[in-house]
């Protein structure tokens, strides 16, 4: 039978919608409403969501074309959630002169370029042979989940001793950022365990920011 709307619906794509959302939201909310912390807090929900969808597509065999959706939606909503909000969070935080559009606009470049490159190595390594991946090539774009938000953190703990810094801070952050994310070293993924202490962490600095705005 033929599906009614176009794609593939299942339930391993369901984290992927919701990080997307929690992305669109948080950009909506760094750029629209100024609110530097709602950008991060959904930076860091997408990052929540990202970390598991993986391990549920895992759990259901699905067809060639199925797996290659898959791949798809999880760059095309990585590049939403891990390029566009990022840099709508330093926006929302201060970079807002000619000179900061040009680094926002180069770090968004290069988290298109690794996760573009991400999806045709992958498609041929799965190809060629079976299994998870061992290795990234490059920062995955996914690290943004945690660099942004530890650095709104110790921006905000700092205070006015940083505030007229704040934007060159930023600034740096995201020139690294993005020279990592193509730059040609390998990063070893994650195991669970690796993922859990990331979950926690991120939990932690989101809870301490949560805190610190009441």
């Amino acid at each position: 039978m033929q599906n009614k709307l176009i794609g593939y619906y299942n339930y391993t794509v369901i984290l992927t919608y919701i990080g997307l959302c929690a992305g669109v939201i948080g950009i909506f909310s760094a750029c629209g409403r100024g609110s530097t912390f709602g950008g991060v807090m959904c930076l860091m929900a997408a990052g929540l969501c990202d970390a598991f969808d993986g391990k549920i597509a895992g759990t259901m065999k699905r067809t060639e074309n199925e797996k290659s959706f898959g791949i798809q939606i999880d760059s095309l909503s990585d590049i939403v959630c891990f390029g566009i909000l990022p840099a709508a969070i330093c926006y929302s935080a201060g970079m807002k002169s000619a000179w900061c559009f040009v680094i926002l606009a180069l770090y968004v470049l290069c988290a298109l370029i690794r996760l573009a490159y991400y999806n045709v190595t992958e498609e041929a390594r799965q190809k060629s042979e079976s299994g998870a991946r061992v290795y990234y090539m490059g920062l995955p774009v996914t690290a943004a989940s945690i660099i942004f938000p530890i650095l709104f953190l110790i921006c905000y703990l700092s205070g006015e001793k940083i505030n007229e810094y704040l934007y060159i801070v930023y600034s740096v952050v995201c020139i690294a950022t993005a020279v990592a994310f193509i730059a040609p070293f390998k990063v070893k993924k994650f195991k669970l365990m690796g993922l859990i202490v990331t979950v926690l962490l991120g939990t932690i600095i989101a809870a301490v920011l949560a805190i610190i705005n009441l």
